[in-house]
């Protein structure tokens, strides 16, 4: 019993620390990468061209799940595709953050 108890919880911590990237960032860090995405985005996330998601208020989460598929290929659009290139997990966590905040 004790072994099982041990497995189910090792199994629930290896999943957790999976989504640590997606679970916290650094939202004043956030704001500085983000001045690469203000272009499309908007300057506070909200944008002025109809085709480019506004991205305040999202889900920290959520944001940096997208720019991992971007950047991994999974979801395809090729100007994110550059843009998300060079972002580390720990950049795309910090943007999740800064966006989640503006509400």
């Amino acid at each position: 019993m004790k072994h099982k108890i041990l497995a189910v919880v090792t199994a629930l911590t290896l999943a957790a620390s999976a989504n640590i990237a997606f679970a916290a960032g650094d939202a004043a860090a956030g704001k500085r990468k983000a001045a690469t995405c203000a272009g499309c985005h908007g300057a506070k996330g909200i944008s002025a061209i109809p085709m480019y998601p506004n991205l305040a208020g999202q889900k920290g989460a959520y944001i940096a799940k997208q720019l991992k598929a971007f950047k991994d290929g999974t979801r395809s659009e090729p100007t994110m595709k550059a843009m998300s290139a060079a972002l580390s997990d720990a950049d795309m966590a910090n943007l999740g953050a800064y966006y989640e905040g503006l509400k």
